[in-house]
């Protein structure tokens, strides 16, 4: 697996390219698409195939590989990532790198589908700087309660949590 540093300036220039010369949905569709059911086709197999399981198989590699600053906990009803360091948007942070407006969507933007088409949905909230929440739930099941977390791994109690413009999630759905 190559490294992060590897593709994520030309991933953010990719998403900007999109959207100056296609527009806005194109890149959307780009995310929902080529990412979610093409590149991370391994992804869906395992969330689709295993749920719960398949989620902290897949991130839990993934996360690993990437050298992520995050934590991760799961009850009987829900998945959450709480994550301190994005390593791809801490390299753009780094590097002063910002071609597209809204780096931290792709995220929900490939993710989405594929808990879509697994079934589940999602409450997410990022503060633009490197940080954000993930919790999955099953579809139309009653809404579960968030897995315990320490407060140290609870992100949205780190110091500079505030920091940054928030967009908030709630069942898959943008609130802002």
């Amino acid at each position: 697996m190559i490294g992060v540093q590897d593709f994520i300036g030309y991933y953010d220039w990719t998403f900007e390219y999109l959207r100056r010369t296609y527009g806005e949905e194109a890149v959307r569709e780009y995310w929902g698409t080529c990412i979610a059911f093409d590149s991370q086709r391994h992804a869906v197999k395992l969330i689709c195939e295993k749920g719960f399981e398949g989620m902290e198989e897949y991130w839990g590699h993934t996360l690993a590989m990437e050298e992520a600053g995050y934590a991760a906990t799961r009850s009987e009803d829900c998945y959450r990532i709480d994550m301190h360091e994005c390593p791809s948007k801490g390299f753009l942070l780094q590097h002063g790198l910002e071609a597209y407006h809204d780096y931290c969507e792709h995220c929900l933007g490939w993710i989405k589908p594929v808990m879509d088409q697994a079934g589940f949905v999602i409450d997410h909230v990022h503060n633009h700087r490197g940080q954000c929440v993930w919790e999955m739930r099953r579809a139309g099941a009653e809404r579960a309660a968030s897995p315990e977390v320490s407060a140290e791994d609870d992100v949205t109690r780190a110091t500079n949590w505030n920091e940054g413009d928030h967009h908030e999630y709630r069942n898959s759905t943008k609130l802002k």
